[in-house]
């Protein structure tokens, strides 16, 4: 039998009845955008991660869009971001003008790597750009290393935009990702661990004027009155069944990553000494958006890959180009000394199936395969 990869019927089993009832709610109640269940979302979004605000949007890159809006990235700005995550985290920067600067990431963590945003930084002011803000990435459900970015963004006057589209509800050091950064965003993408049934996103900020433009902007740069235009804005909104479905999986979230943890925990004990498995930081919790695994090489990961293949088992690679290698990005500014760790990742890197309603017999199996090749 094929093993799920992420097993979105097994949620909706488990909360079927109380969804029905969501929707049909929405469904009489004839809001169909930015409904009563929205405002109630965000409130318990915001609830949940401890941030003042939490405003939903259409999807996760209109969340860093509007984030950048807000902060005023513009032309002559550079915004750096790492190589290896998908491509939603630099392609918003050009939007508004502004250049996305490349940096690599840590070996251990995946994430941003601080030594060579350093070194980003300098290029950056040597071409005549002005450094404005840092976009980390909680990749793979796992928060970047906040306390040395954020003294950096300080040192340099330089805001912080969270992406935490794979990452919300993860901890760092007593703080719960969506409640880190100037501005953070994340992604109700169906496949991330807290997803709807279409896209959605939202912004979250704990300062009260840059909500209140953020939610502006995501109508059309509304004032008191939509059809009172005060500034350029977009039509960014959450649907209302949308809301109404996340709202359900909410009240199931913590459960969940408790299971996922779990899973991970089982995985890591096995595989430990075939593979690099994830490192998990001292005071610092993911949420596994994605269980990925590092194999020696990239004939390793393939016959890995091929043998979980042969027994019907999902495996997925992220990502397998970084963004700095990709015809899109691959004339912006990067890291002088190069992105070598985000190749090899590339190289190497793959992921195992992964959600809360993994069986151990399905782990079993799953672990089996990986031990004999």
């Amino acid at each position: 039998m094929t093993i799920e990869f992420i097993d979105l019927k097994a949620q909706q089993a488990r909360i079927k009845d109380k969804l029905d009832a969501r929707i049909q709610a929405v469904l009489a109640g004839g809001a169909y955008i930015m409904g009563p269940e929205v405002r109630e979302l965000e409130g318990e979004l915001a609830t949940f991660c401890g941030a003042k605000h939490a405003l939903t949007c259409a999807n996760g890159t209109d969340a860093l869009h509007l984030a950048l809006m807000a902060l005023g990235a513009k032309a002559g700005d550079a915004v750096f971001c790492p190589s290896f995550t998908f491509a939603a985290t630099a392609e918003i920067v050009p939007h508004v003008g502004a250049t996305p600067v490349f940096v690599d990431v840590d070996a251990r963590t995946f994430n941003l790597c601080v030594e060579s945003l350093k070194r980003a930084i300098v290029h950056a002011k040597e071409l005549g750009f002005r450094p404005a803000g840092i976009i980390p990435v909680d990749l793979f459900g796992l928060p970047a290393d906040y306390e040395a970015i954020e003294a950096i963004a300080r040192e340099n006057g330089m805001w912080i935009i969270s992406d935490s589209a794979q990452g919300f509800g993860a901890t760092y050091k007593d703080r719960t990702t969506g409640s880190i950064g100037d501005i953070a965003t994340t992604s109700f993408f169906p496949a991330k661990p807290l997803g709807c049934y279409g896209d959605g996103g939202a912004v979250f900020t704990s300062n009260d004027e840059l909500a209140a433009l953020i939610g502006s902007l995501r109508v059309h740069g509304k004032g008191s009155d939509k059809y009172d235009n005060v500034r350029i804005g977009v039509n960014s909104r959450l649907d209302t069944l949308q809301a109404a479905i996340l709202l359900e999986k909410l009240a199931i979230y913590a459960d969940e990553l408790d299971a996922r943890q779990t899973v991970a925990g089982r995985y890591s004990a096995a595989l430990g000494e075939r593979f690099q498995v994830p490192y998990i930081p001292n005071e610092t919790r993911s949420v596994w958006a994605q269980y990925t695994l590092r194999a020696a090489s990239t004939e390793e990961r393939d016959a890995a890959m091929a043998a979980l293949k042969a027994e019907h088992i999902p495996s997925v690679v992220y990502y397998p180009l970084p963004l700095h290698q990709q015809q899109a990005y691959k004339d912006y500014p990067a890291d002088p000394q190069g992105l070598s760790t985000c190749a090899e990742l590339a190289k190497t890197v793959f992921s195992l199936p992964m959600h809360p309603y993994l069986s151990e017999q399905d782990q079993d199996r799953i672990i089996d395969v990986l031990l004999r090749v």
